[in-house]
């Protein structure tokens, strides 16, 4: 009986919010009323996006109270208002979710008000229920009703409130559009890094090797030996200029991953870093037999190069960690340092494609990946990377 009475008062707290919600959208109507009003008239037009984006917080409001009750979020699918006025209006106007949260208004005005129906289910179930439990020892027949109430409310919020698959697609084509931005921008800073590292190492390198022959060839009618030790610088040279380019074909696509794979590239990163680094294989759900694609290979590795660059020059810690794990539908990277922590995003810069976490972001983005950064001030610093795959 006391479960049956804490889950009604539980479920009346829920329905009086719900309430009060429905009371404060039928007073903000006369808002909407003005708003669209205006815009028809082409006066006030600006009042129509504010007035949208209130309505979004009021249904993002409801949907947490929903979420609250049921222990299930409701997604929400809306694109940015922002921009020129003229671009705000065709943004609200065009948005599936606008009409969604419309459409919930409307309906909630019929069912926003079941908790109304508490004030005669407590005085009835307290009496019918009470005695039925008390003295007959029978169920509860009453004050489960409340909780039917809520559970209600709850089911016609989420059915008028999810997403169309419209606004889904709209919000994909939004992520996408966003994410091909950064996998451009990212890939531009990739071409000048490689563009800066030829012009101003293997190109100067080049030039002076030619230089040093051109002068050798001069010299070495009338002084062999001077001309030889010509030679030898350009020898020299010539060897330096290789590896430089071994440096930037290595920053294109390490040739590390091709022969060793991925485990045998980080435990090469692991070996030089400077720190003491453990590295942990594990596969979980994945057959460590296949390899990833390349390009995903690609990301993790550079993710792992990125983090351990950055915790080596600034965590001022002396030893990571890091963790591979395969499953089911990708692989997980997990970068750990025990450092002073406190890492800015924005400011970090990168050893590993010219743009520190920004570079590691739009890197990982662009293979529809997640990235996740903590890293509290006084640590540790955390970064974990989803990428999926198909093993």
């Amino acid at each position: 009986m006391w479960a049956v009475v804490r889950r009604g008062a539980r479920a009346t707290a829920a329905l009086a919010k719900a309430a009060v919600l429905a009371m404060g959208s039928i007073l903000f109507i006369t808002v909407l009323l003005i708003a669209a009003v205006g815009t028809l008239a082409v006066v006030g037009a600006g009042l129509l996006p504010e007035t949208v984006l209130l309505i979004r917080r009021i249904a993002g409001s409801k949907r947490r109270l929903v979420g609250g009750w049921t222990g299930r979020e409701i997604p929400e699918a809306y694109p940015p208002i922002d921009g020129p006025l003229r671009l705000r209006l065709r943004t609200v106007v065009h948005d599936p979710g606008t009409y969604t949260d419309l459409r919930w208004m409307v309906a909630q005005y019929g069912y926003g008000f079941l908790g109304v129906g508490t004030l005669v289910l407590w005085p009835l179930g307290l009496l019918v229920d009470g005695v039925g439990c008390g003295l007959l020892g029978r169920r509860a027949v009453v004050l489960p009703l409340i909780s039917r109430l809520a559970d209600l409310d709850a089911a016609w919020s989420r059915a008028l409130l999810t997403p169309s698959p419209k606004a889904r697609l709209a919000e994909r084509v939004e992520e996408l559009t966003e994410t091909r931005a950064g996998a451009i921008a990212a890939h531009g800073a990739e071409l000048r890094r490689i563009e800066r590292d030829l012009h101003d190492g293997t190109q100067a390198r080049l030039v002076s090797l030619s230089m040093r022959i051109g002068l050798a060839k001069r010299a070495y009618a009338h002084d062999p030996q001077a001309a030889l030790r010509l030679l030898d610088d350009a020898q020299d040279q010539a060897e330096e200029a290789l590896a430089e380019l071994r440096h930037v074909v290595r920053g294109i696509h390490p040739p590390i991953l091709t022969d060793r794979g991925l485990t045998g590239a980080v435990r090469a990163l692991a070996a030089s870093s400077g720190l003491d680094v453990t590295v942990d294989i594990a596969d979980a759900d994945g057959p460590a037999s296949v390899r990833a694609p390349a390009a995903v290979e690609a990301a993790a590795y550079f993710v792992v190069a990125e983090a351990l660059t950055n915790a080596a020059k600034h965590s001022g810690a002396d030893r990571a960690s890091v963790q591979l794990t395969r499953f089911a539908a990708g692989l997980r990277v997990v970068v750990r340092d025990e450092g002073r922590g406190g890492v800015d995003e924005r400011t970090a810069s990168g050893e590993h494609g010219g743009s520190g976490l920004l570079g590691v972001r739009r890197r990982v983005a662009a293979l529809d990946g997640d990235v996740i950064v903590s890293s509290p001030v006084g640590g540790p610093t955390v970064i974990q990377v989803e990428l999926p795959c198909v093993w």
